[in-house]
């Protein structure tokens, strides 16, 4: 029987002995056109640790793809270096890449009619990249995760990447010695694997195990360890089984299973971006999905493990106490996972988990016991009011009392918020307004993991808050709260704070008000318009035009 999706191509009349021609070059035989043809999206890249490790995982697929009867094809995709770019313009171009990376996946696969597609990637926009090109094309896919980094140490201290950031600031205040300072540089980074702790690849890669489209226990392996080649080519024999089932991506991802993903977030206190992925995901998939959804399952999914950057631990931790399964366990054994859900094997979530423990060991507190979350409800509070009408997020994690009233101080840029920190002009009860940053006006939403960090790293993480229209990196905690929608470059009302407005943050009302009178806000408006375009040629350009506000996921295709 053939499964192959371009066998009428290669068979049809005149375009038979051309088509066969092309792939005898590239290593077909005589028995091999008829055999389902397997895209590799290959995210290996040198410009980060996050990537470099993913070369050896795509050739390990290839081999497992053969051993189960299909025909490989190994194409490459790109990556955007976040931790580099952190705090420069370049960090623009992060978000963009989640629209390239699923255009790229897209186009390579369906123009040369693929039978399924096996993407792997490690980087934050890697994933929902990826997994928004498996739901635009729904032919059988699996998502590979690169692997996460093993921590760094130093002094008898771990680390993580967020760590030489948060030592920035300790610097500036000077609490921490040279010494020190460039000791953390040194020793952050010591494997290939993404950033260590529950940042945006693990939270995206933990969640995808969730949503049924990754093997389960596969996201929180570290990448240099041999059982993350074996779980590659693992994922190679499940989606050959999968192309063979003709089960596809729109079989396992509907509404319940998206449930599956964000409650699993919740309870492992995954990243910010996560919710912007999230609108992109189901958009692509064309799931009825909004930003309050979120909060509808942040109210009824407690946080359960302890993991950075708010906690104690990082993803390795995590693996070694059973890893995402038994966090999913958990969840089904309190009713707030779908068991029914059907995963990328074939088999339901249910049974999928049947062989997990009912309870974590008790010998460690990185998973806490069901009747002992770190927190009653979910992390990730979606805030509402005058300045954010269609919504924004808060990350509350971490914070005695997530409620701040205080005076405006008004960036128009990170790089002019960063050197007022840097400088000491940020006082204890400021609420910085960080505009122009969101997916029209900076374009691209540049996370502001620098700013945030330095805070952290004076002793301000408690007392100043930080609101703006860009995301943060999943590496960020403290009082912030980004992706306000709408955003300023659109006219929100972010573009008409002053200098010393008064703005309330508070999380527990789900509230985050301009503290200013209708009649003035109506004459500052009358007075305001909008900055010329940063960008007007290229793909920045491009980005700007096309993508809807945050509340909708920033996506271009609309």
């Amino acid at each position: 029987m053939s499964y192959n999706r371009r066998s009428k191509l290669i068979t049809a009349g005149v375009a038979r002995s051309p088509n066969r021609a092309m792939l005898r070059a590239v290593g077909f035989g005589d028995g091999d056109f008829e055999k389902p043809i397997v895209g590799v999206a290959n995210g290996h890249s040198t410009l980060n640790p996050c990537n470099a490790g993913i070369q050896p995982l795509a050739d390990r697929a290839v081999e497992a793809i053969k051993a189960a009867g299909g025909m490989p094809q190994m194409y490459g995709v790109i990556t955007v270096t976040d931790g580099i770019s952190m705090g420069t313009e370049g960090m623009k171009y992060s978000l963009v890449s989640r629209e390239v990376i699923a255009d790229a996946i897209e186009t390579a696969t369906q123009s040369q009619m693929m039978d399924g597609v096996l993407v792997i990637g490690a980087c934050d926009k890697n994933m929902p990249g990826g997994m928004i090109a498996m739901c635009r094309m729904n032919i059988p896919a699996i998502y590979c995760y690169g692997g996460t980094i093993k921590p760094g140490h130093w002094k008898g201290q771990p680390l993580t990447i967020v760590s030489p950031f948060e030592a920035v600031g300790k610097m500036a205040a000077g609490t921490i010695s040279q010494e020190d300072f460039d000791g953390i540089e040194k020793h952050a980074c010591p494997t290939n694997g993404a950033c260590g702790g529950m940042y945006t690849a693990n939270t995206m890669s933990s969640s995808f195990e969730a949503l049924g489209m990754s093997l389960l226990g596969s996201s929180s392996m570290a990448n240099p360890d041999p059982e993350k080649a074996d779980s590659v080519a693992e994922s190679s024999r499940v989606l050959v089984e999968a192309i063979k089932k003709d089960l596809k991506p729109l079989d396992i991802i509907n509404k319940k299973s998206i449930e599956n993903a964000v409650a699993l977030i919740m309870a492992t206190g995954g990243s910010t971006n996560a919710v912007l992925h999230y609108l992109a995901i189901t958009h692509a998939a064309g799931i009825d999905w909004t930003i309050d959804d979120f909060e509808r399952m942040r109210k009824k999914v407690p946080v359960l493990c302890d993991l950075k950057p708010s906690g104690q631990y990082v993803m390795t931790d995590l693996h070694a106490v059973g890893g995402v399964p038994q966090v999913l366990k958990l969840l089904l054994n309190k009713g707030l996972l779908h068991g029914d859900c059907m995963t990328i094997t074939g088999r339901t979530m249910a049974e999928e988990l049947a062989n997990v423990p009912d309870l974590p060991r008790k010998d460690q507190d990185v998973i806490r016991q069901p009747d002992n979350p770190l927190y009653a409800q979910g992390h990730l509070a979606i805030l509402k009011g005058n300045l954010a009408p269609e919504g924004c997020v808060a990350k509350i994690t971490g914070l005695k009392n997530p409620v701040l009233t205080g005076p405006a101080r008004v960036f128009n840029s990170e790089p002019e918020c960063m050197d007022a920190i840097m400088a000491n002009r940020i006082n204890h009860g400021d609420v910085l307004v960080l505009r122009y940053e969101g997916p029209k006006g900076g374009p691209g939403m540049r996370e502001m993991l620098a700013p945030t960090s330095a805070i952290i790293g004076k002793g301000m993480g408690e007392t100043v808050a930080l609101i703006t229209d860009g995301r943060f990196s999943g590496g960020t905690w403290g009082m912030v709260v980004g992706h306000i929608a709408p955003e300023a470059q659109v006219g929100g009302l972010l573009a008409l704070v002053e200098e010393g407005d008064s703005i309330t943050v508070d999380a527990h009302q789900l509230l985050i008000q301009l503290n200013v009178d209708e009649a003035t806000i109506a004459a500052r408006r009358a007075k305001w318009t909008a900055p010329p375009p940063r960008y007007t040629r290229g793909v920045m350009s491009k980005f700007a035009l096309l993508a809807s506000s945050a509340s909708k996921g920033a996506v271009t295709d609309l």
